[in-house]
């Protein structure tokens, strides 16, 4: 490389680099909230609630609340409404927790260990409401729609598990199996 076009190459460069200062100079002042000051450390903070967007375990609480308060008025169809929409809500934020662990898994224990609890949550109050809406089925005379459920229950309970005990016993006394399960 020539003497010249080193120094033609040296100059664009110092052209660019001096671009690029007063760029971001010019963004800083234009936009502020972008700017750090290296003094300042960043703030980290939460700036939505997801309880006021219907996509959190308060909601799906609020939907098994519901659910109760129309079994208790007899107003099945309600309660089974009301328990699918818990149900769904709970298996949804129970999966999305249960991936959110996995991606901090060996990264991060804080968040992991903090994600995996809040799946395990989600996960038996979605076996909870499903267990309720099993029942609500049976008192319909609708096997086929809590046979299901109660599968579902002991797929992640186990019947070594009270929730798992008690959706065999269902099970058992609809006649789907013939022996009961003592421990």
């Amino acid at each position: 490389m020539s003497a010249r076009l080193f120094s033609q190459s040296f100059q664009v460069l110092g052209w660019v680099g001096k671009g690029l200062l007063s760029i971001s100079l010019v963004g800083a002042v234009a936009f502020p909230a972008f700017a750090q000051d290296a003094e300042t450390p960043s703030e980290v903070r939460q700036v939505d609630s997801l309880s006021d967007s219907g996509f959190s375990i308060e909601t799906a609480d609020q939907l098994a609340d519901e659910a109760t308060e129309a079994i208790a008025a007899q107003q099945y169809a309600t309660a089974i409404e009301k328990l699918d929409e818990a149900r769904q809500l709970y298996n949804q934020l129970s999966l999305y927790y249960e991936e959110l662990a996995a991606f901090f898994l060996g990264i991060d224990t804080r968040q992991n260990q903090s994600n995996r609890q809040k799946a395990l949550e989600a996960a038996q109050k979605r076996d909870e409401v499903t267990y309720q809406l099993a029942l609500v089925y049976r008192t319909q005379d609708r096997p086929r729609d809590a046979i299901p459920l109660l599968m579902d229950i002991l797929r992640s309970q186990q019947p070594t598990r009270e929730l798992g005990q008690q959706a065999y016993q269902q099970l058992f006394e609809m006649g789907f199996v013939d022996d009961p399960y003592e421990r």
